[in-house]
């Protein structure tokens, strides 16, 4: 087959595949470019395997099953394993009669008449191979075919090695923009109360450990900001921080999220996948509200873990990883070992170092830095004027439960915001839910007075101090309410 190849038309190819940045579309392009203009009646192009740089696989076929393709580059005397031993490409005229292929059974039996493969190489390192063959006795490959070819594949890999190492660049700008959206650039954990010192103490203490961390707490306290600020605080923090929300996920996505998938591992697995773990690489994966995985997950998450090796979904292949994994629960995740609910080993495993974030009812002293964080920023969100927040106003937020924490403080401070008419919020502007404990409507003033005072000692834990402030009464006062309703004199 005599093959005449203007510069324009190698020119015109180069174009053209040079345009496609999506590389699953830019290697159909390449083999069907290359079938069409040879004229071939089949072929296909192997690629290095991105994790196995030892071994090959298929990417792309053309009229030829994968069976067939399997007894082509199986032989060690195939047409491909020569040309990948030793970086050449090859031509035979008449593959039947051709003595190179004397053993080559698959030439034989498929009747093949004309071969040519050709290595895919860039100036730096070899990317694989593209095999072409034709078993039509009037269009036999020749010299000029195979120069085509040559020329071809060195557009073609440059090609395919520019797609890969954008679609690189796309993946790690997709992992930055992931950690900014989901928590800024660090935002400060915000306290100077004693449970909060003991908070910074810990992490301080414990950050640049090997150590899993499990980090309990009602929802609401900050358990991922104590998750980041161990991460940026250690060795780890040039690497990616990974957070993944476990609760109310399907467990095969939330399986494939974490592990990959192999392509045709599922119905919609279109291509291959690479899992948090993997992607986490030599940083720190973050799994929130880890107590509500299944006993599945559970099992490959110890595995992972114990032998430091993952392996995507429909995949036979080990991938050794290094990831420091924290993980969070508003749960008490020993009562859910206790119930039969979680892998008793897997909850050592993960609790090597236990954090307990204090809900906000425990750390009322914060709420007045809080509530200044959250004003300045939704003030300049909402572009509203305010300034500050009455004494009143805080005392009112200081005497509420929160049982959403600080995610429900920083939601009043922002309504407040959106709806004040001056420069202070007042308490008038503030809308918290109602308690669990009801105010005993109905009875005298009296009762209701003792009602709400037993209750604020309560939030606080019977600190008489504390709650003398909060009620805007002196601590004498109250010790006299409280002798004459016969309880015992206390702190």
């Amino acid at each position: 087959m005599s093959l005449t190849m203007p510069y324009e038309t190698l020119l015109r190819i180069s174009e053209e595949i040079n345009a496609v940045h999506d590389i699953n579309t830019l290697l159909e392009r390449i083999m069907d470019l290359a079938l069409e203009t040879l004229k071939a009646g089949r072929g296909f192009i192997l690629l290095k395997n991105s994790s196995d740089t030892t071994s090959y696989e298929v990417v792309t076929m053309r009229n030829i099953s994968r069976e067939s393709v399997a007894s082509i580059r199986d032989l060690s005397t195939s047409v491909v394993n020569q040309v990948l031993e030793s970086g050449e490409a090859l031509l035979s005229l008449d593959a039947q009669a051709d003595n190179r292929f004397a053993g080559a059974e698959s030439i034989v039996m498929q009747q093949i008449k004309s071969v040519m493969c050709t290595p895919l190489k860039t100036e730096t390192r070899s990317l694989g191979a593209i095999y072409v063959d034709s078993r039509a006795a009037a269009r036999r490959f020749d010299k000029e075919s195979l120069t085509f070819l040559q020329a071809f594949a060195g557009q073609a890999a440059l090609a395919i090695s520019n797609t890969r190492l954008m679609e690189e660049l796309q993946t790690e700008n997709k992992k930055l923009k992931k950690q900014i959206v989901s928590g800024g650039l660090f935002p400060e954990i915000i306290g100077k109360s004693a449970p909060m010192i003991k908070i910074y103490d810990l992490i301080r203490d414990v950050a640049d450990s090997t150590a899993s961390i499990l980090i309990e707490g009602e929802s609401g306290t900050g358990k991922e900001l104590v998750a980041r600020a161990l991460h940026v605080h250690s060795s780890r923090s040039n690497h990616p921080f990974l957070p993944i929300f476990c609760g109310s996920m399907a467990e095969n996505l939330l399986e494939s999220e974490l592990f990959g998938h192999k392509k045709g591992a599922f119905t919609g697995a279109s291509e291959n996948k690479s899992g948090l773990f993997e992607e986490a690489h030599m940083g720190t994966l973050f799994l929130d509200e880890i107590a509500d995985i299944s006993m599945n997950i559970q099992t490959k998450l110890l595995r992972v873990i114990q032998e430091g090796e993952t392996k995507r979904v429909g995949d036979n292949q080990l991938r050794h990883v290094d990831v420091r994994i924290l993980s969070a629960t508003n749960k008490d995740l020993w009562k859910e070992v206790e119930a039969g609910n979680f892998r008793e080993d897997l909850y050592f495993r993960l609790n090597v170092i236990d954090i307990k974030m204090p809900p906000l009812r425990e750390r009322t002293d914060d709420i007045p830095l809080l509530c200044a964080h959250f004003l300045k920023k939704y003030a300049q969100k909402n572009k509203k004027n305010v300034k500050r927040i009455s004494p009143q106003a805080i005392r009112t937020l200081q005497a509420y439960g929160w049982p959403g924490n600080v995610r429900e403080l920083e939601n009043a401070v922002e309504r407040a915001v959106i709806f004040a008419r001056s420069s202070e919020l007042g308490p008038e502007l503030f809308q918290m839910r109602k308690s669990e404990a009801k105010l005993p409507i109905g009875k005298s003033l009296k009762e209701i007075n003792k009602f709400a005072i037993l209750q604020t000692i309560k939030m606080v834990d019977g600190n008489r101090t504390r709650a003398a402030e909060i009620l805007g009464v002196s601590r004498r006062w109250l010790q006299y309410q409280l002798k004459e309703w016969g309880m015992v004199d206390g702190n």
